[in-house]
């Protein structure tokens, strides 16, 4: 690290207003964007340079306690970057947009879906915990919409009626998860970030991510777990067969 933080430039503020205003940007996104706010105000691009970049913004970012952090998605395994603030806690940070009640169910939906199997929680599964709100009760229908608003937030994400943590959650979240869940929060064994959406050995109980799994087991001859080497008996995704949820 050197003594001096490198300059902020007008491309560095550039590329942190754009984000600011996404949130959350896709790796082939921010690399696009690296370039054009370079071209744009005419300051020096280094194609494989982007995090170089970002840590520039990121050594000016410090005093405000923000920070741009580069995670996963758990579907495709793709690199993400999103603008974290590290001086609240993301919880506290929701209560200034949700109102009591509809935090209330974002936390028993994080509950469902960190404890879950394969990490998603069902839309009838959720709806069902309207009647156990401690704050205030809500209908089902009011939950529904609420439900949509959290995946346009970006904290959910919904697939055929299945509900998971977004990736921006997860990226912003994964300190407040791995310390309030330390029992069933686990870190992929490949990559040692928090895996929600995984699967498990079921000899030794570690985790991988779903890309994790299928990079890791695309160089194996047969599947053995990293950890014990005992036979991995989930069906590796981007194989012919298909995963067979756990009942």
């Amino acid at each position: 690290n050197t003594a001096m933080a490198a300059q902020m430039t007008d491309a560095h503020r550039r590329f942190l207003q754009v984000l600011m205003s996404h949130g959350i940007m896709e790796g082939s996104e921010a690399r696009k964007l690296h370039r054009r706010c370079c071209e744009i105000h005419k300051v020096y691009y280094a194609h494989d340079k982007l995090d170089d970049f970002i840590s520039t913004i990121n050594s000016h970012l410090q005093p405000l306690f923000m920070q741009i952090r580069k995670g996963m998605s758990e579907g495709d395994g793709r690199a993400h970057y999103a603008l974290v603030n590290l001086a609240e806690t993301e919880i506290t940070k929701m209560a200034s947009d949700y109102t009591e009640n509809e935090l209330e169910l974002f936390r028993k939906t994080m509950d469902l879906i960190i404890l879950s199997e394969n990490g998603f929680a069902s839309s009838t599964d959720i709806l069902n915990l309207t009647d156990q709100l401690k704050t205030k009760k809500m209908k089902k229908k009011e939950a529904e919409q609420v439900l949509k608003v959290f995946v346009e937030d970006k904290w959910l994400s919904e697939r055929n009626g299945e509900y998971t943590l977004h990736t921006r959650c997860i990226i912003e979240m994964e300190q407040y998860i791995l310390s309030n869940y330390q029992d069933v929060a686990r870190k992929c064994n490949i990559c040692h970030s928090l895996a929600i959406q995984s699967q498990v050995c079921e000899s030794c109980g570690i985790g991988m991510h779903l890309p994790c799994v299928r990079k890791y087991f695309r160089a194996q001859t047969e599947p053995r777990c990293p950890q014990c080497n005992d036979f991995w008996s989930c069906d590796i995704p981007g194989t012919k067969q298909p995963i067979k949820k756990k009942k």
